[in-house]
């Protein structure tokens, strides 16, 4: 007998199924909550500090905002047709390549949230052990410390596995963590503004960049990160009450969240030294360390959004493991491997998960985006066409950013796998 996301026993698998309207208890509210939430992150302000100085304050800014409306709208796309369907990513994924194909890309999905999750506890465990030696003098930095500060985040993830995602993301995340983490940013806004200001704002803005980055290559690296999310999106969507809410919610959440972390980590990197760390950079602000322990904090909701779903797709492929023991297992084995691996090159791994990830939903968006999303899986095992375009597209991604990275890759290959799906899919 499977289980299902709340525990109660039942002999169908909760991955693949369209969720009951009574379970539907999302508002616009908790869509946008969760992925502002989701959407802020260390991990995104590094990225913002990618872009300096590759290219310049004026294209950094530009290529944010239009990467932003871009991998957003995607994601709210997504979110769109997981409330209108009730369906997982999982279940979208079977609904377009067929349930036996879909497998792959379930699989790569779970394989690269466990890689995002390990990445999350690396990330909380160094801001960890940077707060205590800049603030306390304490050497966390060492062997057992590491071991220590990961193996104390990795059982705080665990504990929250335990509960309701739902209640986490309407009690928790709405009600309190999301005034916080806004304060946060504002404070962090403030003491780095003041410094670009005392510059002088001109100057900032007319800082040029050093050639090594084009424009539509440094919006691949912003759509990248919303990108990452989209596997994930439609597995807390199929609980919002609509597709209307969960569309808007998502895009404004995020896109808000993203352009904030993205423009904050360039303001960031553009007042400090070029070799400067950017966690102990915020440290030194004043007031930094209450801002960033709320941030670190913040994380864990990602460690966390990342799991939940990994446990989603796991319990799709095995569905006799309840969604809920999938994610505990998933906590402790992504724990392990942030104790053992090393967490290095995340501009090469973000680009990777692209080329897999931006044709599989342009494929998927083509197919199930232009019309009205059905709630039932077709007993289909391989959907060959929907598969060939999906390979094609991994190709033309990899090729572009290989041979012709000035011309960016996301919005090309997103572009030719829709227009593929949309012309090959059946009628009627």
């Amino acid at each position: 007998m499977a289980t299902s996301h709340s525990g109660t026993a039942t002999a169908t698998n909760q991955a693949l199924i369209s969720l009951p309207a009574s379970e539907r208890v999302f508002s616009w509210h908790e869509h946008a909550s969760l992925w502002f939430s989701l959407g802020v992150g260390l991990l995104v302000m590094q990225m913002g500090a990618y872009l300096v100085p590759a290219v310049g304050t004026f294209d950094a800014a530009l290529a944010i905002a239009l990467g932003t409306a871009v991998g957003a709208g995607l994601l709210a796309w997504t979110a769109k047709l997981g409330a209108d369907s009730g369906l997982t990513s999982a279940g979208l994924m079977h609904q377009t390549y067929g349930s036996l194909f879909a497998r792959l890309p379930v699989l790569l999905n779970i394989a690269q949230l466990i890689g995002w999750t390990t990445f999350e506890l690396v990330i909380m465990r160094d801001g960890t052990a940077a707060i205590g030696k800049q603030s306390f003098g304490l050497s966390l930095d060492t062997v057992a410390g590491n071991a220590a500060t990961t193996l104390l985040w990795g059982a705080v993830l665990t504990l929250l596995l335990m509960g309701s995602m739902t209640q986490l993301v309407r009690k928790i995340i709405g009600r309190y963590g999301l005034p916080l983490v806004i304060a946060s940013l504002l404070w962090l806004s403030w003491q780095f503004g003041a410094k670009v200001q005392a510059g002088g704002w001109g100057v900032f803005m007319a800082r040029a960049g050093d050639g090594s980055m084009g424009l539509l290559s440094a919006m691949d690296l912003v759509i990248a990160m919303p990108v990452s999310w989209l596997p994930l999106v439609a597995d807390y969507a199929r609980f919002g009450k609509s597709g209307k809410g969960a569309f808007s919610g998502t895009w404004i959440g995020f896109a808000v969240a993203n352009i904030w972390c993205y423009a904050l980590g360039v303001m960031v990197a553009s007042v400090s030294a070029p070799d400067a760390d950017l966690v102990n950079t915020l440290l030194l602000a004043q007031g930094g360390l209450i801002a960033l322990s709320l941030i670190l904090v913040d994380e864990i909701d990602n460690a966390y959004g990342d799991v939940y779903s990994g446990a989603v797709s796991s319990h799709s492929i095995l569905p006799k493991v309840s969604i809920r023991t999938w994610g505990m297992a998933l906590a402790v084995l992504c724990t392990g491997l942030a104790l053992v691996l090393p967490m290095r090159g995340l501009e090469p791994f973000l680009l990777i998960l692209s080329s897999v990830f931006v044709p599989l939903y342009g494929v998927i968006l083509g197919r199930l985006g232009f019309g009205s999303t059905s709630s039932s899986i077709p007993w289909v095992k391989v959907d060959y066409l929907a598969a060939g375009i999906w390979i094609v597209g991994i190709g033309v991604f990899q090729a572009l950013t290989n041979w012709a990275p000035q011309w960016g890759a996301t919005l090309p290959t997103l572009l030719l796998t829709g227009v593929l799906a949309v012309v090959t899919r059946k009628r009627g």
